[in-house]
């Protein structure tokens, strides 16, 4: 039987589809999601595993954000700790380290010794070191989240903790004359810096970066410089939810 992992997050769904022992990944945008391949129900949002593609023999695990919204019948539901976990694990054959998953509205830090969770905080209370606030920044500089990740020296200070009002400070360091390329390190370094603090509970033998964020080459290696250890990034790290409900379906 075929088996789907699906993470819904707060901006974007994944899907980790496998079959024939081979490993698929889709993604889309959590609106167009909801509006393309669900119908409402008095239940909550029923998901047309058809119209996806998948048939109907299917094992379901979800994840995420939404996980309650997408009722699937035979569906099984686990918390997004224990699925970034599992992701993380299957994806690095780490089984003792510090999970860091950037989402689009929180940020999660995992630690897990010998294949197991034993301790985790999350950050949700202010979009302001999550991939939402990455993405305003980027649109405030007038460059694309590619181009933002390239930049990591000699940062700006960007002293704002609220996402609101660091975008208007970001605005007036702008017209200060500040080098763009000053205050998108700035941007990225200051991702860092507001969940220093929050890693610093934990241990830093070995870390691991998961979600979209970890994808900007700048926040990994300032984030190494700021831990004073190699952060680990896997290969798809915005799978990583998804990919962990699928292991947890196969048993692993």
């Amino acid at each position: 039987m075929a088996r789907l992992g699906l993470d819904i997050g707060s901006r974007f769904t994944k899907l980790a589809y496998a079959r024939n022992n081979r490993t698929k990944f889709f993604m889309f945008d959590s609106a167009t999601f909801y509006r393309e391949y669900g119908t409402p129900s008095q239940n909550g949002f029923v998901l047309n595993l058809r119209k996806l593609g998948f048939g109907e023999d299917l094992e379901v695990v979800a994840t995420g954000y939404g996980r309650e919204r997408a009722r699937l019948s035979g569906a099984v539901e686990i918390p997004e700790i224990q699925a970034h976990a599992l992701g993380a694990m299957k994806s690095t054959g780490e089984k003792t380290f510090t999970l860091i998953d950037f989402g689009g509205q929180d940020t999660k830090i995992i630690r897990v010794e010998q294949g197991m969770v034993v301790d985790f905080t999350t950050s949700d209370r202010c979009a302001a070191s999550t991939g939402r606030f990455l993405e305003n920044m980027a649109k405030v500089l007038g460059m694309e989240l590619d181009e933002l990740s390239q930049y990591y020296e000699d940062p700006a200070e960007i002293s704002s903790t609220c996402a609101v009002f660091a975008e208007t400070e970001l605005l007036e360091k702008i017209s200060m004359g500040i080098p763009i390329e000053r205050l998108a390190a700035g941007v990225n370094y200051s991702i860092v810096k507001r969940f220093a603090a929050m890693i610093r509970r934990f241990p830093a033998d070995r870390v691991v970066a998961t979600g979209g964020v970890a994808k900007n080459n700048a926040v990994i290696k300032l984030l190494s410089e700021e831990l004073g250890v190699a952060v680990l990034v896997p290969q798809k790290p915005q799978f990583t939810g998804a990919l962990g409900c699928l292991v947890y379906e196969m048993g692993d």
